[in-house]
């Protein structure tokens, strides 16, 4: 058994903030960093400063919005992204990796701006589609992590002020089913398994709150989950608040977990 870091993380733009994920790259060499937001399409998107930095990188972009990547220490055994069911790719917002023992699905899920808005729909559809892709293509019988920033806080400790944002788009009876329908597939939140009923763990910060760090006024919007053949594996999960203090910081932090892994 050998041990596999795995990380993601929502940059908000991976040219503004190239500097701050590499070094966190250089100080703790996960073996598989999933990113969102890039906000890049695939041909600026910075390859070569991550293969430098010893890394493979599969990215799906478009100039100012969206975006994944995916980097990784091994090269993947199979690429895809986005959605085959007719409706929109989304190839910008879902990024398959398989890797030897482990299948890793990179998410970012529309966060739906306002409850009244179509895009709110187009976010609770967006996890039925998800849900849907799974029944079709995968088994919950497999090693699988799916991770990102999903734009759900599940639970009332999952916010800083539960009363005053309930019914937020991230917050939300309507989302936490949609939520609830993927996770029932057969995913085990790997946070909360090392970490049951611990409020004050936030790893998104609004930039318009002031002070919103040092108040601790947060939301844990981004996941790991793993299936149960990975979730068994699952020896720690934490959130790291290093990048959200850095310079020039993304308005998200990282989260990690460590697994133990034949072939990792």
């Amino acid at each position: 058994m050998e041990r596999l870091i795995l990380a993601t993380f929502n940059v908000n733009s991976i040219r503004t903030r190239l500097p701050l994920v590499l070094a966190w790259l250089e100080a703790n060499r996960p073996d598989v960093l999933c990113l969102q937001e890039t906000k890049v399409d695939d041909g600026r998107f910075p390859k070569e400063a991550f293969r430098e930095a010893g890394y493979h990188v599969v990215c799906r972009g478009e100039r100012q919005y969206n975006g994944v990547a995916t980097l990784s220490l091994r090269e993947p055994l199979f690429v895809s992204a986005g959605f085959s069911d007719g409706g929109p790719a989304d190839e910008d917002r879902f990024l398959r990796t398989d890797f030897p023992g482990l299948m890793v699905l990179n998410t970012y899920v529309p966060q739906g701006r306002d409850t009244a808005s179509p895009h709110f729909r187009y976010k609770l559809e967006w996890f039925g589609r998800f849900r849907r892709y799974l029944e079709g293509h995968l088994d919950p019988k497999e090693a699988i992590v799916w991770c990102g920033d999903l734009n759900v806080a599940r639970e009332s400790i999952d916010v800083h002020d539960p009363k005053r944002l309930l019914g937020h788009v991230d917050f939300n009876p309507e989302v936490w089913e949609a939520y609830d329908g993927v996770v029932r597939w057969g995913f085990q939140d790997c946070f909360r398994l090392h970490h049951p009923g611990e409020e004050g763990q936030f790893t998104f910060f609004d930039y318009r709150v002031p002070r919103a760090v040092e108040r601790r006024l947060g939301w844990r919007v981004d996941h790991i989950l793993a299936t149960e053949t990975a979730a068994r594996r699952c020896r720690r999960c934490w959130i790291d608040m290093g990048p959200r203090l850095g310079e020039k910081p993304s308005d998200h932090t990282v989260l990690a977990a460590e697994f133990t892994w034949e072939g990792a």
